[in-house]
């Protein structure tokens, strides 16, 4: 299953397991270095970084080593493994950016898990590959990765504001942020390729930024 597969992925998955793993058995590991708000906005920074290669269990690493795997591997055999790994921190720094800012006033709210930087790598793939097609459960026909991916922000921004489910929507979207940036940065010829697409995506992306603040009022 992981013959072809870019070493800079993998060694990026096992690194998540490794230190999820430790977590898991030893919750005191877990509490040091686990995302706090009250903590980052201390003298604790390095747990914005350090948050995304932790995992509250098996399913929440699972979900998100799988994604990992599927898309992380298109975009670095895309744009190489240095790039991704630009991506992928960047990504993941940027969902604990947003995080911190939208639960600024939070103290005690705390996250784990690479669901930011993971987002951040779904966006890239889908930014260079925009014929893309995905399979979701229980659906039996493809739907373009472009429509996805404005429904995962969506999605993402009710659940940021209804605080739906034990998952950290902020670091969704910090992380698709982080993503898209990073990407046209690194490839800014997309501008004039998937003009259509990067307008797209970057309207909602836009507007979240914009009118993010508001949501907590609504």
């Amino acid at each position: 299953m992981l013959n072809g597969t870019s070493p800079i992925v993998i060694l990026v998955i096992v690194a998540n397991v490794l230190f999820s793993m430790k977590g898991f058995d030893d919750y005191t590991f877990l509490d040091k270095f686990k995302f706090q708000v009250g903590r980052v906005k201390g003298d604790e920074k390095i747990r914005m970084l350090t948050s995304g290669f932790l995992h509250v269990d098996w399913m929440h690493l699972i979900l998100n080593m799988y994604v990992l795997y599927m898309f992380g591997d298109m975009v670095a055999h895309k744009l190489g493994g240095a790039y991704f790994l630009i991506i992928y921190f960047g990504s993941l720094l940027a969902g604990s950016l947003y995080t911190l800012h939208y639960h600024k006033d939070e103290p005690y709210y705390s996250a784990v898990g690479a669901s930011g930087a993971v987002s951040g790598i779904l966006y890239a793939s889908i930014l260079l590959v925009p014929g893309m097609e995905l399979y979701l459960f229980f659906i039996p026909i493809p739907i373009p990765g472009y429509i996805f991916a404005v429904g995962y922000l969506l999605y993402s921004i009710y659940g940021m504001k209804k605080q739906v489910g034990n998952i950290g929507h902020a670091a969704h979207l910090g992380g698709t942020i982080g993503g898209f940036a990073f990407t046209l940065l690194l490839t800014p010829i997309l501008f004039t390729t998937n003009t259509i697409l990067v307008v797209l995506l970057a309207v909602p992306i836009i507007l979240l930024l914009l009118f993010g603040d508001k949501l907590k009022s609504l």
